[in-house]
């Protein structure tokens, strides 16, 4: 083998490796977030994800019954039942008396608690508690125990979230607000890429420099300007300020730069010989940019789809500017966060919540990831 093959199979292997490494990046947190979603809360608490295809184990408190249920057997007053008295099926290890030690005693085994009274918790959950004298009290004995539970899965808290905690709702509002602010950029930046691409005006270039510019400037600064702006132009036409028209407008003024350098980059890439046969055919900019420049532009269209709809969809700041916080306004992200702030324990929750809000770009990305690349590098080497 050659020095040069040598250090292109390297290189190679290299890029394998690295390319491994993002994807086991990616792929293992979202895969930890799925599997959480599809647990119930004692499980997630008892252990991590990566253990929720063995049993697991946990330490519980329960009281058996009062002395109403004692009964006489062989001389003795007995309480006998089941710790699991919903018919959970569950394997006891050990059991205690006392929070200090709650796995003092192997289950099976008669625990001494004084006299006379035992105390024996099997490890299907079935107990008996035994004593020389009537028991007294409305309050039965505490029992602590150990118990390992089988595999879990569910979909409860997927209902719980879909249909109680109002992430449906804001799961509609964010396609509301989305599917918009995709489509309206595409439509704009083609004319606008086509016309800087190959037509000839006065003050093309600087247009062109102005719009790259553009890019640059941060959103964060432009914000507040926009807004009140915005909310002097309603306030002069009398509508309301916080619409989804409004939140359409300024995802679409924030895209635009970057969707118009990125169609003119590829638009201007195309044969110049298809362009010049179409005008001497008789066909007019509108009939060469509907028929010939769109069809062929359409990996580029995708690119900018994925990268337009993925920030529209995690927006969390333009969406708390631009629109309300009621049940028919308010985003996914807008209602993650909330549910981030009052239901920080409910692990349950919160990775069903960011499950569902994770699903949509996925779906989107795979949908049109063959053009993705496609549309990103064609036009990079020449340009009109």
């Amino acid at each position: 083998m050659s020095a040069k093959t040598g250090k292109s199979f390297a290189s190679r292997f290299g890029v394998h490796i690295a390319v491994l490494v993002f994807v086991a990046i990616w792929t293992v947190p979202t895969l930890g977030i799925l599997v959480s979603s599809l647990r119930d809360k004692d499980q997630i608490i008892a252990s991590g994800w990566w253990n929720s295809f063995a049993s697991s184990s946990q330490t519980e408190a329960g009281r058996l019954p009062a002395a109403s249920a004692q009964a006489q057997k062989d001389g003795k007053y007995v309480i006998e039942g089941n710790i699991f008295g919903d018919g959970t099926k569950r394997d006891i290890s050990a059991f205690g008396v006392k929070s200090s030690a709650p796995t003092q005693y192997p289950a099976g085994t008669a625990a001494d608690l004084g006299d006379g009274v035992s105390l024996q918790v099997n490890a299907d959950g079935s107990f008996a508690l035994s004593s020389p004298k009537a028991f007294e009290g409305e309050r039965g004995q505490r029992v602590y125990f150990a118990s390992s539970a089988p595999p879990k899965f569910t979909t409860d808290n997927y209902r719980t979230v879909l249909f109680s905690e109002g992430i449906g709702r804001s799961f509609m509002n964010s396609l509301t607000v989305t599917i918009p602010s995709t489509v309206i950029p595409i439509l704009i930046a083609a004319f606008a890429a086509y016309a800087l691409a190959w037509m000839r005006f006065p003050g093309r270039a600087l247009l062109i420099a102005v719009i790259i510019g553009l890019l640059v400037v941060p959103l964060q600064m432009s914000l507040i300007p926009l807004l009140k702006l915005y909310n002097g132009v309603g306030s002069f036409f009398g509508v309301p300020s916080k619409t989804y028209l409004g939140i359409w407008l300024a995802h679409t003024g924030f895209g635009l730069p970057f969707a118009i350098y990125l169609l003119r980059s590829y638009i201007a890439g195309l044969p110049r010989e298809i362009m010049e046969s179409a005008r001497i055919d008789g066909a007019s900019d509108f009939e060469i940019f509907v028929k010939i420049v769109l069809p062929l532009s359409f990996p580029v269209l995708a690119s900018f789809a994925i990268f337009q709809f993925l920030w529209v969809w995690n927006d969390l700041l333009v969406a708390m500017v631009f629109l309300g916080t009621e049940a028919d306004q308010i985003v996914l992200t807008a209602k993650l966060n909330a549910l981030l702030g009052s239901r920080g324990g409910d692990w349950e929750i919160l990775t069903t919540s960011a499950f569902v809000t994770i699903i949509v770009p996925l779906i989107v990305f795979f949908s049109l990831q063959r053009y993705f690349v496609r549309g990103l590098l064609a036009g990079s080497v020449k340009g009109g």
